[in-house]
Parts: structure tokens; C-alpha cells; sequence
């Protein structure tokens, strides 16, 4: 191996290395944004309130879920209508605050000004998706407070980790129904519908990762992770239902 081989060797283990430790730093920045909000904002929380929460893989259908629950309950609905919330306090298009929603911090050397300069508040320093992340978190945690709610996506079930009475679901399923549901109700072409699948997961994944330093996949971060494709979503409904009415409406 020459010297320009063993150099462009170095260079790439370099950049593996920064761009660990940028994941890292975001990481624990947003750890520690979290954990300071959280304690001025616990106490003035209303912590009465009854809220489900529903994570759930691409085209597993938890929206659908989540819809069904709210309706049987009476209780207000939210998914993309926090986006569009936040779209409004941002003063930017919904569309361009969904491009930013999900993709994690790009710059190192941003990500490390956020420590670095007094001058200026966290909030100021942060790239887009991580202001998206805070004002959609504010909005989350205001309508928790404002009465009972289905809330979709977006770390709810993390961020809403406190309330007293909180039940938080993932929705999963097996492949083909996800690639079934994906083409025939979303217009995903068939030949890319397992490619979709993968990259809107790890998306998800991502983002939920980089903003509570936790693992999406992890059961224990969930009252109950349901099969959408074994139950179907009426059942998956039905028991999320059932669960609430006998936990935290009990």
C-alpha cells in the first residue's frame, strides 16, 4: 500500500470519527435541552390529563390507529397538524418545515458553536431540524396540557414520558402488508416499496434517536407495541381502547 492509499485511509477514519462524535454531541446537547426544559415546564403542566400516544413504522397504519382511538374516546386527534402549528410559528411553508422535520444536524462544527457562543441562546444556535424538534415539542406538551388526546409520531410517548396518565403504543408490521398498504393506499410504486419502507423507518428511527438519545425499537419505551398486519387496525384500535379505559381512564 503507497503512502497516498495509507493517507486516504487516514482521512476517511477521520471523518468516520467526526461524524460519530457529531452524533454524540447532538446527541447530548438535545439531552440536556430536554432535561432543562422538562424541569421548568413539569410543574406547570397539567398532569390530569389522559393521552395516548402512538409511534408506528412506515405504512403499518398507526395513523389510522390513532384516528380510531380518538374517535371511540371523543378526544381531539393530532399528527400532521402539529407540523402545521409549527409551520405557522416558524412563518414558513409546511412543506419545507417537513424536509427539515426528520433530518438530523449535518454540521460538526455547528453542532459544537451551539457550546461555544454566549452571545447567543440555544434555540438561536441550533439548524433547522432541531428548532422544528423544540417548537413541535412545546406544541406537544401545550396540547397534553389543554385537554385528552391521541397524539401521532413525532416522540410524544418520550416527551410526554411524565404525565401521570399516559399510554403510548408502537404499530408495527410484517413487510408484505406494509408494501400492500403502501401502494395501494399511499401510490408508492411497487418497485420501490421496499426500498420506501426502509428509508422512511430509518427516518424515523434517526429522528427519534437524535432527539431523545433513545432507541425507537425499544419495547420498554411502550405500554404496548400491537401487530397492525396479524390484528388489523380495528383490533389494534379496539385494544388500545380497552387498555386506556382499564389504565388511565380506570
Amino acid at each position: 500500500m503507497n503512502s497516498a492509499q495509507n493517507y486516504f485511509l487516514l482521512v476517511v477514519k477521520k471523518v468516520d470519527f467526526l461524524k460519530n462524535l457529531q452524533r454524540m454531541t447532538a446527541i447530548m446537547l438535545k439531552i440536556w435541552y430536554n432535561e432543562t426544559e422538562e424541569k421548568r415546564q413539569k410543574e406547570a403542566m397539567n398532569m390530569s390529563n389522559r393521552i395516548i400516544t402512538i409511534e408506528r413504522e412506515y405504512a403499518s397504519g398507526g395513523r389510522e390507529v390513532g384516528e380510531l382511538v380518538a374517535k371511540q374516546l371523543g378526544i381531539p386527534f393530532y399528527n400532521r397538524e402539529i407540523l402545521e402549528m409549527a409551520s405557522e410559528r416558524c412563518g414558513v411553508s409546511v412543506d419545507y418545515l417537513a424536509s427539515a422535520e426528520e433530518a438530523a444536524p449535518k454540521s460538526f462544527l455547528y453542532t459544537l458553536m451551539l457550546s461555544s457562543n454566549p452571545t447567543r441562546s440555544i434555540q438561536e444556535n441550533l439548524p433547522l431540524s432541531d428548532k422544528v424538534y423544540i417548537i413541535e415539542t412545546n406544541i406537544i406538551k401545550e396540547l397534553a396540557e389543554k385537554s385528552d388526546c391521541v397524539i401521532v409520531g413525532r416522540c410524544a410517548s418520550y416527551i410526554l414520558r411524565d404525565m401521570e396518565h399516559m399510554l403510548s403504543a408502537f404499530i408495527y408490521a410484517d413487510s408484505e402488508s406494509r408494501v400492500n398498504r403502501a401502494v395501494s393506499e399511499y401510490s408508492v410504486d411497487p418497485r420501490r416499496a421496499e426500498a420506501t419502507l426502509r428509508k422512511s423507518d430509518r427516518r424515523r428511527e434517526t429522528f427519534y434517536s437524535i432527539n431523545t438519545g433513545g432507541n425507537w425499537y425499544d419495547k420498554e419505551n411502550y405500554t404496548l407495541c400491537l401487530n397492525s398486519g396479524a390484528l388489523g387496525i380495528p383490533l389494534c384500535a379496539d385494544i388500545i381502547v380497552s387498555a386506556a379505559q382499564k389504565t388511565i381512564y380506570g
